[in-house]
């Protein structure tokens, strides 16, 4: 793990990358208003938890992930009896252009897709025991972090880690996406979702030591896979009695109350935040490989591009 010494910064984004990316403005949108805010330091994992790690806590416990049980009929109320069957949500790039306001076209659940198998019943993690493990949902995340003596790092905790010092930069490393032509991070190049040119060398995820680490010697922050954070998501940063201008000691987020999304009907499943982007994050898509960025994740979903690191509070 590393000492992140904690301190104040800056939280959040201001103006949206690109006025005719709709998704990208939505992205910034959700990081505002930028706010000061101060956190205690802490211990955190300096890779995103890997396979290797996590098959050791499954040995030690025989915890079964929430992708390898039968969703029961009482959650998903109307779905059909063949519909309920052990699996979780897989990334399945098509071959032509479609339109980008439909995620469905390249998102499918899978049965049988899972941490062991994190492109389908038929892949294994087989040689991949330094790369992040996938298709964990947040109950799972907590599973682990219990067990290793940790905890999951708050939205605030998370963001401070990922920017390194870099205080008010763009990315992690700086206000250049790629200096001097070199990828810093594992993200999409190409026309999402169809074409994927490989320019950083990976078509999905990567070990996770594969790029430079941040100021903190925190590899991963971005891109790579998204990471669950204990905050409930609330559209934009709730400042309660702070102000933009007043540091918020230690935050939390929303409460959960606010987090919840009609994603199916008869079905509201609150969300938690998931910060740092992922493989999957685009130029014309998402734009969401800064460490102000945020999104939205229903706490029963696992899918192949999220993953998550934890942390322990305490004194150097």
């Amino acid at each position: 793990m590393v000492w992140i010494p904690g301190g104040e910064f800056s939280m959040g984004a201001q103006d949206p990358p690109d006025i005719n990316d709709v998704v990208g403005m939505q992205a910034t949108i959700d990081s505002r208003p930028i706010h000061r805010t101060y956190v205690d330091g802490f211990w955190m994992d300096r890779t995103e938890v890997t396979n290797e790690q996590f098959a050791a806590f499954v040995r030690a416990t025989a915890y079964v992930t929430v992708a390898e049980r039968t969703p029961r009929a009482e959650d998903f109320p109307g779905a059909p009896p063949d519909a309920l069957v052990p699996g979780s949500v897989l990334f399945a790039p098509p071959d032509h252009v479609v339109p980008l306001d439909d995620h469905l076209r390249w998102w499918s659940y899978v049965q049988g897709a899972d941490w062991r198998h994190p492109l389908g019943p038929r892949s294994s993690i087989a040689g991949k025991g330094a790369f992040p493990v996938v298709h964990v949902a947040y109950e799972d995340a907590l599973a682990y972090a219990k067990w290793a003596g940790k905890r999951l790092p708050t939205e605030a905790e998370w963001e401070f880690a990922a920017r390194g010092g870099l205080d008010g930069a763009e990315y992690a490393w700086g206000d250049e996406f790629t200096p001097q032509e070199r990828y810093m991070a594992n993200t999409w190049q190409g026309e999402f979702p169809h074409e994927n040119t490989r320019a950083d060398g990976h078509a999905r995820t990567s070990p996770v030591n594969a790029y430079p680490p941040n100021g903190y010697g925190l590899y991963d922050m971005i891109g790579n896979v998204w990471e669950w954070t204990t905050d409930w998501y609330g559209r934009g940063h709730e400042l309660g009695s702070a102000s933009p201008c007043c540091p918020a000691e230690n935050p939390r987020g929303s409460a959960e109350e606010g987090s919840y999304d009609a994603c199916l009907p008869g079905v509201r499943i609150p969300r938690k935040v998931l910060k740092g982007g992922s493989h999957l994050c685009a130029p014309n898509y998402c734009r969401r490989y800064r460490p102000a960025a945020r999104h939205a994740e229903p706490i029963d979903t696992s899918t192949s591009h999220v993953g998550f690191r934890c942390i322990i509070r305490g004194a150097t």
